[in-house]
């Protein structure tokens, strides 16, 4: 037994079988410490556990923890390659106590895993333990039996291990392996430790005090367990060799970098595959926990990890991508460990390919830039600062990729060169930026933006998390704290609180502390990335530099996911019903409700929205994976995905897709792709049901459809149902039946309402109106007037020509006052008479009686409505005065 994944799970199962609960690892960006960039040690998963923020239900734990020493105050790139243990990515095998046993059970624990699970010689092992822990020595010699001269007092921090300057501490003691004295090296604590004969395997932290002061420590109540064995470290020991990059994954990782590059793994190509192996392995598990390439905080340390590798593969001689071919190695290699690889393999390699593709055009140009630079140089010299920043400025080399091209060289870097090349762009940025009209109302943001930089988003893969404040805004203004009362706003390191942008809402939630809570009431993004958290201090106080506990509310950023992921469905679904010239035109994506407008010239028909409300509920039923990859914006269109309307993209963009088509020319294809920066769900399943509620006119060529998913979506339906019941009911038919009862109830109601208007009608004219008998004459014309209730103004027309037949010569006025107010007139004039009079002088003067305007028609007809009812028998007089008048 000494492959790594071997031990990796004699380990796990070892201290399982001793009663510790077997943990996967955390994620590489720890959600419950912000001052970390990366996880760096097992320990920081159970970080809470051990001060007693949290409780978990049990008291022992083991992990194999994945973690990454490349950013920050942890950093371990630039000896990358060159030394024999140095990795960006690491496992850290760990067993934990809560309270349950302490240094008696550790030591044995691990002692006998050692020497009997992994049959190390007891002769090769000695220990360390802190210079005052007399009980660790003492427990030494007693279970291992080890003599004095190998149980090593260290009286440095080395042997002192603490959270912080306050909280939990204690002494620790540390297991090394004696290589052999044909290498070099002394022992801990000798002049020689730190050659590569005795190396540390493991490290026992005896949590036993608390830290409250500076010149105060107490005894814990609980003293607990800390451990970590470097599981590469412990490999190389049981494989024979002090050399990390020896062991059976390294090696399997290095063979493929030589199988692709063509170059044997000799002289300063020896270092280059290593830098490759290594570096594969931090990137891939960096972008299967969320992080991709970007110009600031992880996603910047990512990119440069990134590019260290892909310049030594063009060390190597590799002019095309290379790197992004091994990722199935890797895979093979520790997919099984960590399924997170296996399930994110396509957004790897896709995010590998493409970041080599793009830098594969600028480093040529770059590195003849940097050798252009430094001809003539020599060993000690510098590089200047300026020429360092355009290499970053213009081929986006990081400083530390013109200083890792050098190292052979032996040429140094004038970083504060650099520093102020960097500042003085920023004050130019900043200059030009205040004076961009509107954008200037916000300079405040940019303020803070220049001196905190962007917000690390970890909200795609959590919706709870801790972050540190590095700005609070109040009324409009930087400040430094916030009290209970105050209404402000938060900018924190790192949040999950997405930042509303791409028609997808700000989040809600809470931020916490002892005694403190803020209430998010939504969140933006300033400067591009930064996020803004809008709210109100309800206890406490809030300073910048303080800790808090950030929960999004997990409700309601389920429902805007699911609604989010639902507007992508109704596209697609929209363009396969009405044709590709739908496009999106604006999108809202709420709690409640999605709102989605699109092109389209004309209202659509109630067939054809039943058949996208089809569409969508099919890709929902199929529960299929919605899936995120990386891609240059260019490409991803190329390839079909549909941009967001309104939306301004960057180099690489996220690509979600979901579904597979079942018909048409996309059989069997995925369903929807668009570019989208917004949270979706996992499953298109968890959308649950998506129901249209309203299809509307937004502008001249723009429809707008509303519409519910989830809970909302089946509370509706669930209204609608009873709707449907209680009319049902009224009509005293089974529901199924209502259709063709309401059928039969409206063609009665027709019927009865034309014999209604009939009678109206005639009850209008009059039995005398046949004849005429009723006209007055007036200046010698005759005229027949009425005013109808209850008579439809359509009626008129016809009541005015049957007037006309009645008279032989003269004029006819009706007027028609509906049910609801409405008045309407029509004027005719028999055609021996039209010289004389007009029709549409005469209703004019009749609407303007009415309260209405204008009129309109030929002549012998003419028609106009009005809006006073209490003034028809006034038109008609109006009418007659002009008769008399002419």
């Amino acid at each position: 037994m000494s492959g790594v994944n071997e031990i990796r799970s004699t380990f796990l199962n070892y201290f399982g079988d001793n009663g510790h609960t077997i943990e996967q690892s955390g994620p590489l960006v720890p959600r419950n410490d912000p001052t970390l960039m990366f996880t760096n040690a097992g320990m920081v998963q159970f970080k809470n556990v051990f001060t007693g923020l949290e409780h978990r239900d049990y008291s022992r734990a083991v992990t194999s923890q994945k973690c990454v020493r490349a950013g920050g105050k942890h950093n371990d790139l630039d000896n990358v390659g060159y030394t024999a243990r140095h990795h960006t990515f690491f496992e850290m095998l760990g067993n934990f106590s809560f309270g349950d046993y302490f240094k008696e059970d550790a030591i044995e624990l691990s002692w006998n895993l050692i020497t009997k699970e992994f049959g190390l010689a007891k002769d090769k092992l000695l220990v360390t333990v802190y210079h005052e822990d007399d009980e660790a020595f003492d427990l030494w010699k007693k279970i291992a039996g080890l003599p004095d001269e190998k149980i090593i007092r260290i009286a440095t921090n080395d042997n002192f291990w603490s959270m912080g300057e306050t909280g939990p501490c204690g002494p620790c003691s540390e297991i090394f392996y004696d290589h052999g004295d044909h290498i070099w090296g002394g022992p801990p604590g000798s002049a020689d430790e730190d050659g590569d004969r005795f190396i540390e395997i493991w490290n026992l932290v005896f949590m036993q005090y608390e830290q409250i002061s500076k010149d105060k420590r107490i005894d814990l109540p609980k003293p607990s367990i800390d451990t970590g064995m470097g599981l590469e470290r412990v490999a190389a020991v049981m494989q024979g060799t002090h050399d990390n990059y020896e062991t059976d994954l390294f090696r399997a990782l290095i063979h493929n970098s030589v199988d692709l590059t063509g170059v044997e793994e000799q002289g300063e190509a020896a270092a280059s595959h290593r830098v490759i192996a290594d570096h594969l392995r931090s990137t891939s598990f960096l972008i299967a926990d969320g992080i991709l390439p970007s110009s600031d905080g992880r996603g910047y340390v990512l990119r440069r990890i990134m590019r260290r590798a892909m310049r030594h593969a063009r060390l190597l001689g590799s002019q095309d991508p290379v790197i992004y071919k091994m990722v199935p190695t890797l895979i093979r290699e520790m997919g099984q460990a960590f399924p997170e690889l296996v399930r994110a393999e396509s957004l790897i390699t896709e995010t590998l390919k493409l970041e080599e593709s793009r830098f594969g055009k600028t480093l040529s140009r770059g590195l003849q830039l940097l050798d252009d630079a430094t001809d003539g140089m020599a060993g000690g010299d510098r590089l200047d600062g300026e020429t360092a920043f355009k290499l970053y400025d213009t081929y986006g080399f990081p400083l530390d990729l013109t200083q890792d091209a050098l190292r052979a060289r032996s040429i140094e870097v004038d970083s504060d060169g650099f520093d102020a090349a960097m500042e003085r762009q920023k004050a130019e940025a900043r200059a030009n930026w205040t004076g961009s009209g509107e954008a200037a109302t916000d300079a405040v943001w940019f303020d803070v933006f220049d001196k905190v930089g962007a917000t690390d988003f970890l909200g795609y893969e959590t919706e709870v998390a801790e972050g540190v404040i590095v700005a609070l805004i109040k009324d409009g203004a930087a400040t430094d704290s916030l009290k209970a009362g105050d209404e402000g706003a938060i900018v924190l390191n790192q949040t999950p609180f997405y930042g509303e942008s791409g028609g997808q809402l700000g989040d809600t939630g809470v931020m916490l502390a002892d005694n403190v809570r803020f209430e998010v009431s939504d969140t933006n993004k300033k400067a591009g990335a930064m996020f803004v958290h809008q709210g109100k201090v309800v206890e406490g106080r809030l300073a910048v530099g303080d800790a808090l506990e950030l929960k999004v509310s997990n409700d309601r950023r389920s429902a805007i996911r699911a609604n989010h992921s639902a507007t992508h469905l109704l596209h697609e679904a929209l363009r396969e019903t009405l044709g590709d010239h739908v496009a999106q035109k604006g999108s809202m994506v709420s709690p409640e409700r999605l709102r989605f407008d699109f092109s389209h010239q004309k209202p659509v028909a109630l067939d054809e929205m039943s058949t996208v409300e089809a569409m969508v509920n099919e890709m929902v039923l199929q529960n299929s994976a919605v899936d995120t990859r990386v891609m240059a914006v260019d490409d991803a269109i190329e390839a079909g995905a549909m941009a967001l309307f309104g939306e301004k993209y960057g180099d690489e963009v996220r690509v979600v897709s979901m579904g597979k088509a079942v018909r048409g020319e996309k059989a069997g294809k995925t369903y929807s792709v668009e570019l989208c920066g917004g949270t979706h769900v996992r499953r298109t399943g968890d959308i649950g049901l998506m129901t249209i509620v309203s299809e509307s006119a937004v502008a001249s060529g723009v429809r707008r459809i509303e519409a519910l998913t989830g809970s909302e979506a089946r509370a509706y339906l669930q209204q609608q149902d009873g709707r449907v019941r209680d009319a049902a009911a009224l009509l005293k038919v089974a529901p199924g039946d209502m259709l063709e009862r309401l059928e039969a109830l409206i063609a009665d109601r027709r019927k009865l309402e034309k014999e209604l208007s009939e009678v109206r009608r005639k009850m209008a004219m009059g039995d005398s109106g046949a004849s005429g008998d009723a006209a007055e004459e007036v200046n010698g014309v005759k005229i027949m007037a009425r005013v109808a209730e209850g008579v439809s103004p359509k009626d008129l027309k016809g009541m005015v020509d049957q007037g006309k037949e009645a008279l032989g010569s003269g004029v006819v006025v009706m007027i028609a006052v509906s049910e609801d107010g409405k008045v309407g007139v029509v004027v005719g004039v028999t055609a021996d008479l039209t010289a004389r009079f007009s029709a549409v002088e005469l209703v004019k003067k009749a609407a303007e009686v009415l309260g209405g305007r204008g009129g309109g028609g030929r002549p012998d007809m003419a028609q106009a409505g009005g809006k006073d009812a209490d003034q028809a028998d006034a038109a008609i007089a109006a009418i007659k005065d002009m008769i008399k008048a002419s």
